[in-house]
């Protein structure tokens, strides 16, 4: 700690000590406001009486005349406080604001020679002593560390890191009443798990003392929602927490939030109309525009993506035959070789459906940046999705690309318990003990046609903000310990 850091905290814990000895309680009760601080700005008249609190970020000392910004979640108005006019006992307390303080406070709005909306204090209330100053008065916001490790400075010095998680929770907000609107309802599946199923990843295990039986966090909720088909449930979705035991990157986080939704009676086209009419509608509410521009940090626009409907689809063997026309009539080691030759990495123990899945990642997919749904994808790939009619080497499903990667995968959904058994005994392989027996019990119960969706919330709001790291979009990122 730096010596003027040491004096700064120093001088704080005083005016502690100050504020305390003054009968002053410094981390004081509740207070009763008139509203928010853009409430106010919204009804401003001259003569209005307002109580607001919130936290002063700026103080312009101009003798005995101050003017304070008072800062709540909604926004700032300017304070004018004249010492001449505060009772001393209040002026007392006044000598001892710092900024990051929070106080209470009531007046009545005026208007400046500026034309600034301001209130003119009578009576003010301390109710938290910040014992730390601002993060930008000793070291710089943009630090990394800051950024992830104490979120909270983040979100305090800067406004364009606030106004993107401001931006998600609309996001959700809208996701919600987009489906409610439409007659989904929402629903809740269990996070622990005693079979880790539903999508293909490495989970993070648990143990329950009571049971003596060991859990799994889940990877993904889709065979317990797919039970609730079976109970009758049509239309449902889940916005929930997945966990996957996996690396970290910009685009994955280890717990990140997925949409799940389940149609009864529809099928992939279905779904995908609906994802593309949702994610218009969020960009539209989130950027008024289809259009959504990502800036660098100076902000010039880096990279536009359109979303101007309709989108275009293509099949999955079509874009594979887009970069080289004769990959389905080699031999898994003419693909290899193709594979040198493009310069797309590879491992000697891939399956050949895996080769050419790396040529879709490499060559087509993270070159891809207005939305794309993708079709008809190989059955090995999307073991839980039904097997085309006319093919039944494929399976009825969509892989929605934007900007470089998956945003949304959706299927018509399998529900022939034979056949469910026998992808899902493919997949396992030597793990039989990994297949959900119960959720086989429950397709052959019977399960409706219908379609799916799963939708990274994450990465979406990756896109529509224009963040280009999934920990600018994630309040508290997964990071190492420090020491």
């Amino acid at each position: 700690m730096s010596e003027s850091e040491s004096e700064l905290l120093a001088n704080r814990r005083a005016k502690l000590d100050a504020l305390r000895a003054l009968g002053v309680d410094p981390f004081g009760a509740a207070f009763s406001t008139t509203g928010t601080v853009a409430e106010a700005r919204s009804r401003f008249a001259e003569g209005n009486v307002e109580r607001l609190a919130g936290r002063l970020t700026a103080h312009r000392d101009m003798g005995r005349s101050h003017f304070l910004d008072l800062t709540d979640t909604t926004g700032r108005i300017q304070l004018f406080v004249s010492t001449k006019e505060l009772p001393p006992e209040q002026l007392e307390i006044f000598k001892l604001l710092d900024l990051a303080d929070f106080i209470g406070v009531e007046g009545e709005a005026f208007m400046t020679k500026t034309g600034e909306p301001s209130l003119r204090v009578k009576q003010l209330t301390f109710l938290t002593k910040s014992l730390r100053p601002m993060p930008n008065q000793w070291y710089g916001v943009e630090d990394v560390e800051l950024k992830y490790r104490q979120r909270y400075l983040d979100l305090l010095a800067n406004a364009e890191s606030k106004k993107v998680f401001q931006q998600r929770i609309q996001i959700v907000r809208e996701i919600r009443d987009f489906l409610h609107a439409r007659g989904f309802q929402e629903v809740e599946t269990p996070m622990m798990q005693s079979v880790a199923g539903g999508a293909a990843a490495r989970p993070f295990q648990t143990h329950h003392n009571a049971l003596n039986i060991d859990l799994f966090l889940r990877i993904a909720p889709e065979l317990y929602l797919k039970r609730l088909l079976v109970g009758g449930f049509d239309k449902i979705f889940e916005m929930n927490r997945n966990f996957r035991n996996e690396g970290i990157s910009r685009r994955h986080n280890p717990e990140f939030t997925m949409l799940e939704v389940y149609w009864a009676y529809a099928d992939f086209e279905a779904m995908a109309a609906m994802v593309e009419e949702m994610i218009c509608q969020l960009a539209q509410s989130t950027n008024g525009s289809e259009v959504v521009e990502h800036k660098d940090a100076e902000g010039n626009v880096t990279k536009r993506i359109d979303l101007t409907r309709p989108w275009k689809r293509a099949r999955y063997h079509d874009l594979i035959r887009s970069v080289d026309a004769e990959w389905f009539e080699r031999s898994i080691e003419g693909k290899r070789e193709k594979c040198r030759e493009l310069g797309v990495e590879i491992s000697p123990d891939m399956a050949e459906f895996e080769i050419t899945q790396q040529i879709f990642e490499k060559k087509i997919e993270e070159k891809q940046i207005d939305p794309l749904f993708v079709t008809h994808l190989p059955k090995e790939l999307v073991p839980l999705a039904r097997q085309n009619r006319e093919n039944p080497d494929l399976v009825d499903v969509y892989e929605l690309v934007i900007n470089g990667y998956e945003v949304s995968p959706g299927y018509s959904e399998l529900n022939d318990p034979v056949v469910q058994r026998e992808r899902l005994e493919a997949q396992a392989g030597e793990e039989q003990q990994n297949i959900d027996e119960e959720f086989l019990s429950a397709l052959e119960h019977g399960m409706p046609p219908a379609g799916g969706i799963g939708i990274g919330i994450d990465r979406l709001v990756m896109l529509l903000t224009g963040a280009e790291s999934i920990r600018d979009v994630v309040f508290f990122p997964l990071l190492k310990p420090k020491g």
